[in-house]
């Protein structure tokens, strides 16, 4: 396909517990993302959105929610967007479909969810739809236990790796503290992440509440323009490259801890875009789980299978390093409200792009990378994003 479509404005709320509905909390990222853009509702051709829902709202159909920002955006085209926790990627994928068939100059893409209206129990159960349900529904822990259940297949194969995935969520504390729209903003230290404690118990597996993203609330859109509609805009980055790559829902049918979907997703990534893993100057990656980072390190041929843990400890993935990983804090400290999160991504890799990542910036950062998934490396979203002016 022709990824010509660039993203010339955006707006990302704090991800966290909002009092606001999922209604307001879309408004709320229309209109900070026209305003940003400086595009008028009235130009927007086309709107995708975001949401996984599957109970967490009690609205459903969601799509029209986003007309409450402006009169404007009245009868304009708008489709709800769902591929599990990679939704807000499948929405921005889908703009930039729109923008190469022509259909449409102007996009807006807006994800949302609200998360914590519900109980954690009924949290787990909702999350747990995104598995395959005649196999894994009765997977204790919920989601949590499906990876946590990856973790100790991978441990069985390769060795404990306990000590890589607490420098991860380390990692992920230092870089979310200092990011303002992340959901924890707050430090925490390796021996806390590697030890069992009260305040840090295991979850599943050899996961412990330390390598779990949180329950969050959130929304964040952007807009994608023909670069024939953003000429005389001042911020573009345009898409090297965007794949899809889909898998087998049930993890019996893969070698799970290889994430196949994911490797193939960059490998076609690559490809498109002309570029090879040393070529990128950072990536914002699925870190639902600490566990998924290390394994897509390695899908994303930074790291051998089994090696990525090295890395890991030499602090190749530290912003500084060979290869910044989630240098905004990732899901793991900057939140996961479903839909929102794969447009947030792309948010967060298009200010760096920009120089406008602040205490967060990469040095020199030309070209982003962005791997955002649904279930189990079921959905596998790469995008490959530089700045265009």
């Amino acid at each position: 396909m022709d990824f010509s479509g660039r993203i010339v404005g955006w707006h990302h709320l704090p991800f966290g517990k909002h009092e606001e509905d999922v209604e307001e909390l879309a408004v709320q990222a229309v209109r900070g993302a026209l305003a940003d853009a400086g595009i008028g509702a009235a130009e927007v051709d086309a709107i995708y959105v975001g949401q996984f829902n599957e109970g967490f709202s009690p609205q459903g159909f969601p799509s029209s929610l986003v007309l409450q920002a402006d009169p404007d955006l009245r009868f304009k085209p708008t489709t709800r967007v769902e591929n599990a926790c990679a939704t807000g990627s499948a929405a921005v994928h889908q703009g930039l479909q729109a923008i190469a068939a022509g259909s449409a100059e102007t996009v807006l893409v807006v994800g949302f969810e609200k998360m914590s209206g519900v109980s954690g129990r009924e949290v787990g159960e909702i999350l747990l739809r995104a598995s395959y349900v005649k196999e894994e529904a009765d997977i204790p822990g919920g989601f949590a236990g499906v990876f946590g259940r990856i973790a100790s297949m991978y441990f069985e194969r390769f060795g404990d790796q306990t000590e890589a995935l607490a420098r991860i969520a380390t990692k992920g504390h230092k870089n979310g503290a200092k990011n303002p729209l992340a959901h924890f903003r707050k430090e925490l230290s390796y021996e806390f992440c590697l030890t069992p404690s009260d305040k840090n118990p295991h979850v599943a597996g050899p996961l412990k509440r330390t390598d779990c993203s949180p329950v969050s609330d959130g929304a964040a859109a952007l807009v994608l323009q023909s670069p024939a509609a953003a000429a005389g805009k001042s911020r573009q980055v345009g898409f090297r490259a965007a794949v899809h790559v889909q898998d087998f829902l049930p993890m019996s049918r893969r070698d799970i801890i290889l994430f196949e979907g994911c490797r193939e997703a960059w490998r076609q990534a690559h490809a498109a875009a002309g570029t090879t893993i040393d070529d990128l100057s950072l990536v914002e990656t699925h870190d639902c789980f600490t566990i998924a980072e290390l394994i897509e390190m390695e899908a994303m041929g930074l790291a051998a299978p089994g090696q990525a843990g090295a890395l890991i400890a030499e602090g190749q993935t530290e912003i500084g390093g060979r290869l910044p990983i989630n240098p905004s804090g990732g899901l793991k400290a900057k939140g996961h409200p479903i839909g929102a999160t794969g447009v947030s991504m792309h948010i967060m890799a298009a200010m760096q792009l920009c120089d406008d990542a602040a205490d967060l910036q990469v040095e020199n950062a030309n070209l982003a990378g962005v791997f955002n998934m649904g279930g189990a490396a079921v959905a596998n979203y790469a995008s490959i994003l530089e700045r265009v002016k």
